[in-house]
């Protein structure tokens, strides 16, 4: 890289605006800071040269110069922002309700969603954020982050870190407050100095020339942000990673024990009991919700659990050995948690059948004595076939969990039990012959007319389902460092501000200039405090005389 030297004696880089040691600005470098020699200086990143504006030869140069720009990060955001939000149109994949009918997403989109619901799925959003192209998305937004950060981070803190009290004339009076003041004593000069202490300003004095500073540190508020940031982002992407990360749903019966998914079939959960509790339907305080909603208001959901883990080898077809872990009740935000996990409370289905009774009797026996008794238990997967004392045998050709007519044709909606219709074989013990019954709740037909046996509903048993979110989240952590990180960046940027002020003796007076990177009427302020009582003029607002100036040319 090419070196550009000072009248001074100091080597600058190339791209530099302001001469590192004393400020002046750098010829060759104008059009960087404009050709008005009066102009204010820019002194954004203090003209200190950076890699972005001055290497663009090599491939790495240009994708390094690529992500250095605000806008590309800007864009890259507005874009993770539209695609989360398009990922929010129809449920994930991984939220596909339980009960629907066929959970393949390729046809439940369609099924449920039409044509939109097809395209969402083959677009890929229905499994947007575990995705490469969206985390590609979100590393891309580290990386430039990243190269924003040290862009702007290494000259920055170069340029402040040897900064000098010295500077030259043309740096002075190009800063927006500036004064040049005359017959200035040495005590007036001390006082200032003592009176700048006071206000907490780091004095440094080389040769008479005088740098006063105070919170440098705000500076770098915003690379702090970008630590946050980079931090929180990390997070997201390590909530990809099952080992940190884990959100499912397991439906459970009351009664039923099922491994909990993505355990490695290492935890068991057993339901014991589903509570559902309403308020009381003659208190007026829930008369308006109960009239508005229909029905009873409830305020209570609560599945009693016990949580069981396998201990010794786990062999395929062999049941496990378990031994309890832990046994609570789960509540609407009142999970229950054991080893690193935690369930909870999301939803509930009533009203499915567990168990149906049916008996057989004689069509011609007018008071339907029974002949004996079928119970179908189990009805998420009923037996085939059922013996009766007498010797009549009962098949079941065909079960329609959740029945209903399709065009003609009997189907099931879902697969679970909260319409059950049956087709059963009777088997006549003397005469060998085979009668087909259809059968379910309101309806026994008999398709030829010519039975002799007939079935009929005499009990049931019905239960509750409980459904139950399965989290593990090690990533929490990362997110709230993050966000604490940011936050103590926003704080530090916010509420102070980074204040020089230059005093450089200047013949029989001194010249005065200051700067901040905000809120420049508090900084007139601590040099209105500090010259109070002297001879040293008050600086003067350049930028904004200029304002005046103009209005005034154009009035």
């Amino acid at each position: 890289m090419d070196k550009i030297k000072c009248e001074c004696g100091h080597v600058n880089p190339e791209g530099t605006v302001l001469c590192e040691a004393c400020g002046k600005p750098v010829e060759r470098n104008q059009h960087i800071d404009g050709n008005d020699k009066t102009k204010l200086l820019n002194m954004r990143y203090e003209g200190s040269a950076r890699r972005s504006q001055t290497y663009n030869r090599s491939i790495v140069d240009k994708i390094w110069n690529f992500f250095s720009s605000v806008k590309v990060g800007v864009w890259l955001i507005v874009l993770a922002l539209i695609a989360s939000g398009l990922g929010t149109i129809y449920p994930q994949e991984m939220y596909i309700p339980a009960e629907a009918v066929n959970r393949d997403p390729a046809v439940f989109y369609e099924a449920s969603y039409g044509l939109l619901g097809k395209i969402y799925y083959q677009l890929g959003l229905h499994n947007l954020y575990s995705s490469w192209w969206y985390m590609i998305l979100i590393a891309l937004i580290g990386i430039s982050l990243v190269i924003c950060s040290i862009d702007r981070f290494v000259p920055l803190h170069r340029a402040l870190k040897n900064q000098q009290p010295k500077r030259h004339s043309n740096f002075l009076s190009r800063q927006r407050l500036y004064s040049l003041s005359e017959n200035v004593s040495e005590d007036e000069r001390e006082v200032v100095i003592d009176r700048l202490k006071k206000q907490r300003y780091k004095i440094m004095n080389k040769d008479g020339n005088i740098l006063a500073e105070k919170n440098r540190f705000s500076r770098w508020g915003p690379y702090v942000n970008h630590i946050g940031l980079i931090i929180i982002l990390l997070a997201a992407i390590l909530r990809m990673t099952p080992f940190l990360f884990l959100d499912d749903y397991i439906w459970v019966r009351e009664g039923e024990q099922k491994v909990i998914p993505s355990t490695d079939g290492d935890y068991y959960i057993k339901n014991n009991r589903f509570i559902l509790e309403t308020y009381d339907e003659d208190d007026e305080k829930f008369q308006a919700a109960m009239e508005q909603k229909g029905e009873l208001t409830h305020k209570n959901y609560q599945t009693d659990v016990v949580i069981s883990k396998v201990v010794g080898e786990k062999i395929t077809g062999v049941e496990p050995e378990l031994e309890k872990v832990t046994e609570g009740s789960i509540q609407m935000n009142k999970p229950l948690k054991f080893d690193g996990y935690t369930l909870y409370q999301s939803g509930f289905q009533e009203n499915e059948f567990s168990s149906m009774t049916f008996k057989v009797y004689d069509v011609n026996d007018e008071d339907e004595t029974s002949l004996g008794e079928v119970k179908v238990e189990n009805l998420m997967s009923p037996e085939k076939t059922y013996t009766l004392d007498n010797g009549i045998e009962v098949h079941l050709n065909k079960y329609y969990p959740d029945y209903e007519m399709d065009n003609g044709e009997p189907r099931s909606v879902s697969k679970f039990p909260r319409n059950p219709a049956f087709v059963f074989e009777i088997t006549d013990p003397d005469t060998g012959k085979k009668e087909i019954s259809f059968l379910g709740i309101g309806k026994n037909i008999d398709a030829t007319g010519e039975n002799q046996y007939k079935l009929g509903i005499v009990d049931f048993e019905m239960h509750y389902v409980s459904g139950l979110t399965v989290r593990k989240d090690y990533t929490l952590p990362f997110f709230v460092v993050g966000a604490a990180i940011f936050m103590i960046g926003v704080i530090q940027g916010m509420y102070w501000q980074h204040r020089r002020v230059w005093i450089n003796p200047e013949g029989d007076g001194i010249a005065m200039a200051a700067h901040t990177n905000k809120n420049w009427f508090g900084l007139k302020k601590d040099i209105e405090k500090a010259i109070e009582n002297t001879n040293i003029k008050m600086v003067v607002d350049q930028e904004e005389r200029e304002r005046k100036e103009q209005e005034e040319q154009e009035a």
